[in-house]
């Protein structure tokens, strides 16, 4: 069985209120980001199929994000609803979007260092690992109050601690 990684949020919090939060900053981050894609002129580029034309990489990014929104209030109503498979969509993709990021940070800091843009290339490696390492803090409160509802789960209804009810 799952173990809990964590017992608390950020050392004062318990972990379904970190997990609420988690969830809802991802909303707003993904909410944020679509708007980014649509009112700015920002080039984006895939790392292997370069060759796609910039809409459709927008198109993708936004429907990625769209889904995003949606398995997080998925998260959010397990949370609440204290039923862990729920939960399930969001751990997978947490950690899917935790491995992608830093291959992303490190892909686009090496590209900056061949391009001459070493101070750039420093700043994104700084920044962009310190991202990573909070999305995998919030991942790791998420995959803990997903192991403890598993966890409740499995004892039952009347075997319940008093506490946890």
């Amino acid at each position: 069985m799952a173990k809990p990684l964590l017992n608390s949020c950020c050392l004062c919090q318990s972990t379904r209120n970190g997990s609420i939060i988690s969830g809802i900053l991802a909303i707003v981050l993904s909410i944020i980001t679509i708007v980014v894609i649509f009112t700015t002129r920002v080039h984006f580029k895939t790392i292997v199929f370069d060759f796609i034309p910039n809409d459709i990489v927008k198109i993708i990014l936004v429907i990625n994000l769209c889904m995003t929104i949606l398995i997080s209030l998925l998260m959010i109503a397990g949370v609440l609803k204290r039923n862990h498979y729920l939960m399930v969509p969001w751990v997978v993709l947490g950690i899917m979007i935790a491995i992608g990021l830093l291959i992303s940070v490190i892909y686009t800091a090496v590209v900056f260092f061949i391009d001459g843009y070493v101070l750039t290339g420093v700043l994104w490696l700084i920044f962009g690992l310190i991202c990573c390492a909070v999305l995998t803090y919030c991942w790791c409160v998420v995959y803990s109050e997903y192991a403890n509802l598993s966890e409740e789960n499995e004892r039952g209804r009347y075997n319940k601690q008093p506490y946890r009810r």
